[in-house]
């Protein structure tokens, strides 16, 4: 595995999804809503005759039977209001998906995105919510995207949005050059040389690819100190060749500018540990088990630090902790089944 595809496992970022993908995701998603719908609502039907039909406007079941007759424009009003409060939990829940299906359909993004709020909030491990969720938001998400494409083709952030779909389909040199014509308009922009550094890296490398892309964090770094992440992949490139020092400095600044920052504590604790500075490396090694209580390499430097200063007995512990957490990576390595956890 290169240098650039283990910083790269550490630090990238997710990315919008695909945009060619967009129309299929599009339909398949309102199709197979609309199919479960129907369902829904058939099965909503009381068994018995009523003798009075619910008042058009002020329930949540007459929403739904004018979704299933096709009438969203006519139901979602109605929805809106009776959906949130209606008692029946299994009827709320129909309703609240009806509710985000037609504010999609009927582009009404506020009435689906409230939807989409309360319903995470009161039904939060429901599958059918968190489906309706993941291709709701990315419906959304490729709607805007296609608005600035039309609206502002030549933006800066039209450009960064075409970038990061190239970026993330491996075209990195098409993503390169969008990102290098953002900062012939703006040559200040932050994000654009991180980004630009993190392709050099992502490529095959060649005999520059370090000093290539250290110019170019060092250059974001010029334009946004508190880039963390640039801190931190240059600490790693020098902590590859053992540039110690520099690799200290690097770490250290990162995990100051972010402090839930796990891999730039883990980066600071190797390498102090590398140069024999123990005592100084173990606050940092502490704060990377905290942070990632199962990832054995830090485990196993805190077990050194801990060593070298004198505390045997948290170094047994912390061995034994590396030899469970090196055990746990190897089954969820091999796809096995994890048992649960003991408490320490």
């Amino acid at each position: 595995m290169s240098l650039g595809d283990r910083i790269m496992g550490q630090v990238a970022n997710h990315l919008p999804l695909f945009l060619y993908m967009a129309t299929f995701v599009y339909r398949f998603f309102f199709a197979a809503l609309t199919l479960a719908l129907l369902t829904v609502t058939a099965a909503a039907q009381p068994q018995t005759k009523k003798t009075e039909p619910p008042a058009l406007g002020s329930s949540a079941e007459e929403g739904l039977r004018l979704v299933g007759q096709g009438r969203c424009r006519d139901a979602l009003p109605i929805l809106r209001k009776s959906a949130p409060v209606t008692a029946d939990k299994p009827l709320k829940l129909k309703a609240g998906l009806a509710t985000v299906r037609c504010g999609l359909m009927l582009n009404q993004t506020d009435a689906a995105v409230s939807a989409l709020l309360w319903l995470n909030r009161e039904f939060p491990k429901d599958p059918d919510v968190l489906y309706v969720t993941t291709h709701a938001y990315s419906d959304l998400s490729t709607r805007a995207a296609l608005e600035l494409a039309n609206t502002a083709p030549l933006s800066t952030q039209a450009r960064e949005l075409n970038a990061e779909s190239l970026e993330s389909q491996g075209k990195w040199d098409e993503a390169a050059s969008e990102y290098n014509a953002i900062l012939q308009q703006q040559p200040s922009m932050p994000g654009i040389h991180y980004r630009i550094g993190r392709i050099i890296l992502s490529k095959p490398s060649t005999a520059t690819t370090g000093d290539d892309a250290r110019k170019e964090f060092e250059a974001e770094l010029a334009i946004d100190p508190r880039n963390a992440g640039a801190e931190y992949i240059l600490g790693e490139l020098s902590r590859q060749t053992e540039q110690w020092d520099d690799a200290i400095a690097h770490f250290t600044r990162a995990s100051k500018l972010d402090v839930n920052f796990p891999d730039a504590f883990l980066g600071l604790g190797f390498s102090l540990n590398s140069t024999g500075r123990f005592a100084e490396a173990v606050p940092a090694l502490e704060a990377v088990v905290k942070l990632q209580p199962g990832n054995p390499t830090g485990h196993y430097q805190l077990a050194i630090a801990y060593g070298r200063t004198g505390h045997k007995e948290q170094a047994d512990r912390e061995m034994n902790l590396f030899r469970e957490a090196s055990q746990q990576a190897l089954k969820r390595s091999h796809g096995e089944e994890q048992p649960q956890a003991q408490p320490q």
